[in-house]
């Protein structure tokens, strides 16, 4: 962390002398530097560029309208938590003008409306966001899953390949990749499927004791990779178990 705030401090890196001749060159160089790392240092020098002020505020817009049109990942999810939190108009208007549906399309096969989610989650609202994303669950499972709050194991096979994969993206890109289906998954198939070994992993077990809900849950990004969104494994395995065999994550690799 400290060379990366040292890093930042040389010339032509240091916003704050923006004013100055030859200062210009710094956004190209930042982002040319930003391409080369991986993915966690870049994390970091967001974090960094966003203390530094309107002027990495501005650094973080030029970050997102290089990268407008390729697959939104951790990086441009960063960014706009970050200028989303800014209090700036300045920032507020460029996502509102630049992102009006969000970062994420919510793509959707049966017309579900995932902008609550996006924005629970730019706002890094993870418990809210977990309690959606069931909502959304049940939606697309039908009106009797929505009357009863869960869903039947049965119901996952027939969810669309599109929207379980809105919903995953949407967790990862807003995590810094460290939550979503996709994620537990890898996981999951780390420990040849094992789901004893899994619920330690992911932090929804210890010993012989299930996580309580929802003290025992850790809403924030300092939870172990995986850790959300939940399944309700007190039903059983079978439900998430569906999940993780859906071939949304299948067609996501090819």
């Amino acid at each position: 962390m400290d060379n990366v705030q040292a890093n930042l401090s040389q010339s032509p890196l240091d916003i704050t002398a923006s004013s100055e001749p030859g200062a210009s060159d710094f956004i190209p160089d930042f982002l040319a530097r930003l391409q080369s790392e991986n993915e966690k240092t870049q994390l970091q020098l967001l974090q960094d560029i966003a203390a530094q002020g309107d002027s990495g505020l501005t650094v973080l817009m030029r970050v997102l309208q290089d990268r407008q049109g390729s697959k939104p990942g951790p990086l441009e999810g960063k960014a706009v938590q970050i200028l989303a939190a800014a209090e700036s108009p300045k920032a507020q208007e460029f996502l509102q003008t630049q992102f009006p549906q969000g970062l994420v399309p919510g793509r959707s096969q049966r017309g579900i409306d995932y902008s609550p989610l996006q924005t629970l989650l730019v706002q890094q609202d993870f418990q809210a966001a977990d309690r959606l994303t069931l909502e959304k669950l049940c939606e697309l499972a039908g009106p009797a899953a929505v009357q009863r709050r869960w869903i039947y194991f049965t119901e996952v096979d027939d969810f669309p390949i599109e929207d379980l994969q809105t919903i995953n993206t949407l967790w990862l890109v807003y995590s810094e990749g460290k939550f979503g289906f996709s994620v537990q998954r890898d996981l999951w198939l780390s420990v040849g499927k094992n789901w004893d070994r899994l619920w330690p992993l992911i932090g929804w077990k210890s010993g012989n004791n299930w996580t309580r809900y929802p003290g025992g849950f850790t809403w924030s990004l300092t939870a172990p990779r995986g850790h959300l969104p939940l399944s309700n494994q007190l039903r059983g395995v079978r439900t998430m178990a569906s999940l993780m065999a859906h071939p949304a994550w299948t067609a996501q690799e090819k």
